[in-house]
């Protein structure tokens, strides 16, 4: 057994309340080196008593290592445990104070999670496992009001470049709302709509306002409510940050220098504020002059952006923010923000913008859950450029669900393409199989998926600001093939309960091998998806269980009903192909 892979402490994705009563275990393993392990618990008061030893199952793997996890539910909210790893014949028990080769014969120096505080448990909002997000870069998606229309606007549909606008706005939205709801999504996720210069509005002028160029205040509380009656919640855009430069207190800084009773809301490095040797003398967001840093550790921005925070949740009744830039705020202030907001609405979904790994903002204290671009990466390398094999995308994706607990996995912000990156078909390099079987992976996965918008139609486009381009609303120019696939995808989801919450496990994933089967499973169903990411048909079999006959679930490949042959399923898939079966 090698001794030194293992790994485990208390707390963060090792140790962690799932819900009120249970907590999960987790240890970790060379890879392929341990047969079993065993979770030794008890409580630590009645240890006589109450321990037992809790037979753990094997979580997930990466191409280094095992995962193992055990659910278990001490009797009086307090857990003592140690570890029980067996390899062929050898057996070494694992406690905080070190290995050794004999049963411990008390709980003491054992690992401990003190007690089960509800308070301390990660609680995403139970909608947001169960919901399909759609992406609105609002300037681009319609233009329902060309009074409200920017200065020199272009026509719609022209080339998008980093200055340029096209009158997109809210009433524009409502007016295509039906083709949200046609399509299936339940949430909308919105880039920012405060007054701001750019098209793309993170440089906010003034938080409590909604941009003139999108509508009022008025007009996004009717879009809400608009949205609500369709059974569409609405995710703003927080930007805190940063701010614009034509923010009021930033204005009066430029203005007064070191005298300005605003001085202390921004990092100001050196005066006068200016730009030196292409750096700006005052922190920005990467070296934007027109998008310093807020200091959200002075009480008086804090106490600023706390109540923009509360304002448009009670105002509007949004459901949540997504923070940008999240991970270059303070941990104090996202504490706050957390207790500012789920006291105004508990069922507020806190999505952080983290490209990186992001458990230190998952420990039930900020935010409910971050942009999964890990998994992005997984499936882009997967399908789309082939730097992945099966095996390095089982391997991806097993550390990435090995990195979190398990409630922040299944409110993970699924995405494949967004404002900020080249759109998916064109990472596609235009090939729709390759498209659709990346959204598939999307749609069966653990997490929240969304789609940006235009990609349900075949919209391409580069990297920002070619990925902006006005959303085509032309019945003629879109694919309606695509629109009904994504349609039926997102129907699936919602038909399966195994697709959002069920267990996952691959049981196919080799190296050197563009194919994949994998399992999502829970009490009640069970399934299985098939996948070929490479260029020639292949062939998979996979041993079935004890399923007596499998149909075919839209949007997969039609395969008709079967009885497996000696506990074995064959499938055979075209290039870029799929299908997905559920146990009947």
């Amino acid at each position: 057994m090698v001794i030194e892979a293992v790994y485990h402490r208390p707390k963060l994705n090792w140790s962690y309340a799932y819900d009120e009563k249970t907590v999960h275990v987790r240890i970790r393993t060379k890879r392929n080196d341990v047969n079993q392990v065993f979770v030794h618990a008890g409580d630590k008061y009645a240890w006589e008593r109450t321990a037992s030893y809790v037979k753990m199952r094997l979580l997930t793997n990466d191409a280094s290592f095992d995962y193992w996890e055990a659910a278990i539910q001490p009797p009086y909210r307090r857990l003592r445990y140690g570890f029980r790893l067996e390899s062929g014949k050898e057996r070494l028990w694992l406690t905080e104070q070190g290995f050794q080769r004999k049963e411990p014969i008390d709980s003491a120096g054992m690992f401990e999670y003190p007690f089960l505080n509800p308070a301390d448990i990660l609680k995403p909002p139970s909608w947001v496992k169960d919901a399909v997000f759609y992406q609105i870069f609002p300037e681009r998606f319609a233009n329902g009001d060309s009074a409200i229309n920017p200065p020199q606007v272009e026509s719609w549909g022209a080339q998008p470049t980093a200055t340029n606008f096209f009158g997109g706005d809210l009433l524009g939205v409502m007016q295509h709302l039906n083709h949200l709801v046609e399509l299936g999504v339940t949430a909308i996720y919105f880039t920012p709509l405060f007054e701001a210069t750019t098209n793309h509005k993170y440089d906010t002028r003034d938080y409590l306002k909604v941009d003139p160029q999108f509508g009022t205040n008025e007009t996004l509380k009717q879009l809400v409510e608009a949205c609500h009656q369709r059974g569409i919640r609405v995710l703003l855009d927080a930007v805190f940050n940063h701010c614009g430069k034509t923010f009021l207190p930033f204005i009066d800084v430029m203005e007064k220098g070191a005298d300005s009773p605003y001085a202390d809301w921004f990092h100001i490095k050196e005066w006068p504020l200016r730009v030196k040797d292409g750096i700006p003398t005052y922190e920005t967001f990467a070296f934007e002059p027109i998008m310093p840093k807020l200091n959200t550790e002075n009480e008086e921005v804090k106490a600023y952006l706390l109540e923009v925070a509360e304002f448009w949740i009670r105002e509007i009744g949004i459901d949540g923010w997504r923070l940008d830039v999240a991970n270059e705020v303070d941990h104090r202030f996202w504490r706050s923000f957390r207790d500012k907001v789920k006291r105004m609405n508990p069922d507020a979904y806190i999505l952080g913008e983290i490209w990186h790994d992001a458990m230190m903002w998952l420990q039930g204290d900020q935010f409910d859950a971050v942009m999964n671009y890990p998994f992005t990466t997984a499936v882009l390398d997967f399908v789309t450029t082939g730097k992945l094999d099966g095996a390095g995308f089982a391997d991806a994706v097993g550390a990435q669900l090995a990195s979190y607990p398990q409630q922040a996995n299944e409110a993970a912000f699924n995405l494949l393409d967004s404002h900020d990156t080249p759109r998916l078909l064109t990472q596609c390099d235009g090939d729709k199989r390759r498209m659709k079987l990346a959204a598939l992976l999307q749609f069966t996965f653990p997490g929240t998926p969304c789609i940006y918008y235009g990609d349900e139609v075949g919209m391409s486009g580069g990297g920002d600001p070619d990925c902006r381009r006005c959303m085509v609303w032309d019945a003629s120019l879109q694919d309606r093939d695509l629109f009904e696939f994504y349609r039926r995808l997102i129907a699936l989801r919602k038909s399966s309960e195994a697709l959002r919450t069920g267990a996952l496990r691959f049981l196919h994933a080799k190296p050197g091998d563009a194919r994949l089967v994998f399992e999502r499973v829970n009490e009640n169903e069970q399934l299985l998806i098939f996948v070929n990411a490479s260029r020639r048909s292949a062939q998979l079999s996979v041993n079935a269980g004890a399923a007596r006959s499998w149909q075919s679930a839209p949007p997969g490949a039609a395969v008709p009903a079967m009885a497996p042959a000696g506990g074995k399923l064959q499938l055979k898939l075209p290039p870029f192909g799929y299908a997905v079966l559920r146990a009947e």
